[in-house]
């Protein structure tokens, strides 16, 4: 087994208390097939006791009223822990329906002592969503494509000062990066090659030393989509065969069931945003490039 990630013990999740489908901007999302409330709360009571459990820390960030996504914490911004404190390079959504939500989370962060970066704001410049971006053996991956734009890629290279792998998205079920790779350790991940282009599927299982390479059909239960505290990997679904080779790596798998977050196109992984990815650890700086899948 390879070293656990020193990042993923420390997570930002929003308050469930108005998340609804109240639009369509993904394969997933039906105005006819509302979310239950209690069984929402419910499910997101679950992943955060879950996390607890493992040894994590959840800090809660409330709900805007007019921000029913807002719950998919993830796409907020990437956040990091920088040389003098707090960082963030906030999100700026693809689609205009999504926002407002970086208005709230820009003041969270604030108030939290956080530097805010940004890529683009109000419809000017590269979208950059962070359900996109992983902090990788010194590297950041960042899938661009569907959410993400290319030129993005180059903004975060230069301003972060990190080598940056960009990797193109062409799967319509898996338009952030985080529906098909999951870091697990320093040496494994969940991949899903099915989810990129031939070249960036290539590309990121040369990334990996020992990927678990997930079908298309494995990923689309959204198992890629998970947390990882520690040894313990929080999943909101497990194909029998990827248990087994985790398990066999030495990995606990708990599987919390999101069926109510799935109806607007996100688990586990969406629903939370690590805060403590380390510039200079997770992330080694004075690489500032991008490669490109």
């Amino acid at each position: 087994m390879g070293q656990t990630l020193d990042w993923g013990k420390r997570y930002l999740m929003v308050a469930p208390d108005h998340f609804r489908v109240d639009y369509e901007i993904n394969p997933f999302m039906h105005l006819a097939d509302q979310p239950d409330p209690a069984a929402t709360r419910a499910e997101w009571d679950a992943i955060a006791a879950a996390i607890t459990a493992a040894g994590g820390e959840v800090e809660v960030l409330p709900q805007r009223a007019d921000a029913p996504d807002m719950v998919y914490a993830m796409n907020l911004g990437f956040a990091l822990e920088g040389p003098v404190g707090p960082e963030v390079v906030l999100s700026h959504m693809r689609f205009p329906q999504r926002r407002m939500e970086t208005e709230t989370a820009e003041a969270w962060f604030g108030e939290h002592g956080a530097t805010v970066r940004r890529i683009g704001a109000q419809g000017v410049g590269a979208h950059f969503e962070a359900g996109d971006a992983f902090a990788w053996r010194g590297d950041l991956v960042v899938g661009y494509g569907p959410r993400t734009d290319r030129l993005a890629l180059k903004h975060l290279a230069i301003d972060l000062d990190v080598r940056v792998h960009g990797l193109h998205t062409v799967h319509p079920g898996m338009y952030h990066l985080d529906l098909a790779f999951c870091p697990l350790d320093s040496e494994r991940a969940l991949v899903c090659p099915s989810a990129l282009d031939e070249n960036s599927a290539s590309r990121l299982l040369d990334l990996v030393p020992e990927p678990l390479v997930l079908s298309e059909a494995e990923a689309m239960t959204f198992c890629a989509n998970s947390v990882v505290v520690g040894s313990t990997v929080i999943m909101p679904a497990c194909p029998d065969r990827v248990r087994a080779r985790l398990e066999a790596w030495g990995f606990e798998v708990v599987v919390v069931p999101v069926p109510e977050f799935v109806k607007g196109g996100g688990a586990i992984r969406c629903l939370t945003n690590p805060l403590d990815v380390t510039l200079g650890r997770d992330l080694v700086t004075g690489r500032g490039q991008v490669l490109v899948g």
